[in-house]
């Protein structure tokens, strides 16, 4: 008999802390650069030059996390059968974290026994271990740490199905996964639709990020006798699958393999142990791609599996995506919607069979496992308009202020009025003819960025918020100038620190550490203000500046400005004091996956090798 219920899980965690009131005007340098594009076949070279994201606006930044954890009560929804119980946190993009199978007694996942976020994904915060799912653009989703709705239907075979739905807002995508465990049924079904309701196509990314415990003999198997290889060094290279690479523990440092599927194949990857058991993730066709991720056995390796699960054993990861690669984008057309159909359970395979040799063979061990999708797919389809009939965790706001503003039709998926809160008040405002309104001494409103919004702000009466505002849909837009001219007309109205800001990171060095300066002096207490200056002032070979602000911070002294304070000292001249500062011991809770200042600045005031609670570069010296 299958069960839907609603309860809790106990866990060690860090809390995500205040979101960062800073527009991400810029995205980090991506990890993945791949510099070799004139190398590549054609169609995957336009799929890695199309649809990329400039920011992740208008999400903020979720970079107010520590590294102290305490145990702490997280919403969990189980849906379980006489074969397995799968536990998914709505509270955090739906993360599929446990999946247990109750004959054979293992956990099929990499379960975490902490939750630790880390700078990994495109908010910032992200946590390691069991499926994520990620739509958006490369990289791990802005959903990832952001809560969803979930909601109970009944199944096409009258078994509970669980639904969740949301927004996910950097390209206005209404998206939903329904996940069913039909009786006595050794495989956990999850339908997926991604729907894209605009007059315009939309790129679209979608990888299930799959984390599973990686032991020495583990081996992970696909059907594909090439891949694409990229090492964090600019190449992206087609490789010859069978061997080492198979072995994710033999690798030295971090990788990603694309295998390359043939279009006749069944879509499927899986991890298998020593013994020849494990995980096995299949789909239906839609999702061609599938990937393995390692972080490698280098130093920086280690630490970053450590950082991320804390005392907990290694971990590798297996991806299903809709392209190659997790580096293209495909286009969905306007009023088109595109659906497919996971699965996820155990795999037994002959162990000399699935560890020896011949590839072919191999494969063919754990393929004979692999289940069939297309029907139960069709009939997934006949419930996946469904109305929910009883809600089990509320969602965003912002759905709800699309929904209201486009009089948007999304059969199975309701994003009710009564979602919209606070953050979403100035917007329903705006829509209503009243122009945004607030104090410079107040954090202003996360701006929205989309072609709709940005033209009722361009109508809306002028003040400083609203040409605030302007110049942050404008620079979204790709419309540089235009974003400068508006935040200067908001100083000129009112002289405000986010304006000062926003100009400050569109400056060259030289004026930015000069609007950086009187940012501050307007908000002393900001601490991601402040983070920003002082990185600014030594961007302008002004360390003395730097040492001023840093002296004059009153608040809590973070990892990230006792960072600051060695690189400061090292600009000023005094590498012994640099020095002193890494002696004493520090931690960078978001240390940014592929960041080296640590090691950077390390290595500028010592010859001795890199301390390894600081080692987190990606690639071996």
């Amino acid at each position: 008999m299958t069960s839907l219920i609603a309860t809790t899980l106990v866990l060690p965690a860090a809390g995500l802390g205040p979101e960062n009131p800073l527009p991400p005007l810029v995205k980090p340098a991506p990890v993945q650069q791949v510099a070799n594009l004139a190398e590549l076949p054609a169609d995957l070279a336009e799929g890695l030059s199309y649809g990329r994201l400039d920011t992740v606006l208008p999400y903020r930044l979720q970079d107010g996390y520590r590294r102290e954890r305490t145990e702490t009560e997280l919403p969990a929804l189980v849906l379980e059968n006489d074969r397995l119980r799968a536990t998914v946190l709505p509270s955090l993009g739906g993360r599929l974290y446990s999946l247990w199978h109750k004959p054979s007694g293992r956990e099929l996942l990499y379960r975490n026994p902490v939750v630790q976020p880390a700078n990994l994904a495109l908010r910032d915060a992200w946590f390691a271990g069991g499926v994520e799912w990620n739509l958006g653009s490369t990289g791990h989703t802005a959903q990832t740490c952001a809560p969803m709705f979930a909601a109970r239907i009944e199944g096409p075979d009258g078994t509970p199905v669980l639904r969740l739905w949301e927004w996910e807002r950097t390209r206005d995508l209404p998206y939903q996964l329904d996940f069913s465990l039909p009786e006595d049924s050794d495989f956990l079904l999850v339908g997926v639709r991604v729907r894209n309701p605009h007059a315009h196509p939309v790129p679209v990314y979608w990888w299930s990020n799959i984390a599973v415990t990686q032991e020495a003999g583990t081996r992970v198997v696909a059907p594909a006798t090439e891949a694409w290889h990229y090492g964090y060094g600019g190449r992206l290279d087609r490789v010859t699958v069978p061997g080492e690479l198979t072995y994710p523990a033999r690798a030295e440092a971090a990788a990603d393999y694309f295998f390359e599927l043939p279009e006749e194949s069944p879509r499927w990857i899986a991890a298998v142990d020593e013994h020849g058991d494990g995980l096995l993730q299949s789909s239906t066709r839609r999702l061609r791609g599938r990937k393995l991720f390692v972080w490698g056995e280098s130093a920086g390796g280690r630490r970053w599996q450590e950082w991320l699960a804390p005392g907990a054993p290694g971990y590798l990861e297996i991806q299903a995506g809709l392209a190659r690669t997790q580096l293209e984008h495909l286009r969905l057309d306007a009023g088109q919607s595109w659906d497919w159909l996971e699965a996820y359970g155990p795999v037994s395979a002959d162990p000399a069979v699935v560890h020896g040799d011949d590839w072919a063979a191999a494969t063919a061990s754990v393929q004979a496992g692999v289940p069939s999708l297309e029907q139960r797919h069709r009939d997934w389809l006949t419930v996946a308009d469904r109305q929910p009939e009883s809600l089990l965790h509320q969602g965003s706001g912002w759905g709800a202020l699309e929904v209201h503003r486009t009089m948007a039709v999304l059969p199975g998926t309701p994003f009710p009025a009564t979602a919209m809160g606070p953050e979403q008040e100035p917007w329903r405002a705006l829509l209503d003819g009243q122009p945004p309104a607030g104090a410079p001494s107040q954090v202003p409103p996360a701006t929205l960025v989309g072609p709709a919004w940005a033209d009722l702000l361009e109508h809306a009466p002028e003040g400083w918020l609203t040409w605030y505002h302007r110049g942050v849909a404008r620079w979204a837009r790709g419309e540089h100038d235009g974003a400068r001219a508006a935040w200067r007309s908001s100083l000129a109205a009112e002289e405000n620190p986010w304006a000062l800001r926003n100009l400050a990171v569109a400056s060259d060095a030289r004026e930015a550490a000069e609007l950086y300066g009187r940012a501050v002096e307007l908000a002393p207490d900001l601490l991601p203000l402040v983070v920003e200056a002082i990185s600014a002032q030594l961007e302008a070979s002004q360390p003395k500046r730097a040492a001023v602000l840093l002296e004059g911070w009153r608040g809590e002294t973070t990892g990230r400005l006792l960072l600051l304070t060695a690189r400061t000292r090292l600009a000023l001249g005094d590498p012994e004091g640099a020095k002193a500062v890494f002696e004493a011991g520090f931690e960078v809770p978001n240390i940014r996956e592929g960041e080296t200042s640590l090691s950077d600045t390390w290595a500028a005031v010592s010859p001795a090798p890199l301390p390894a609670a600081y080692d987190f570069r990606m690639t071996p010296p």
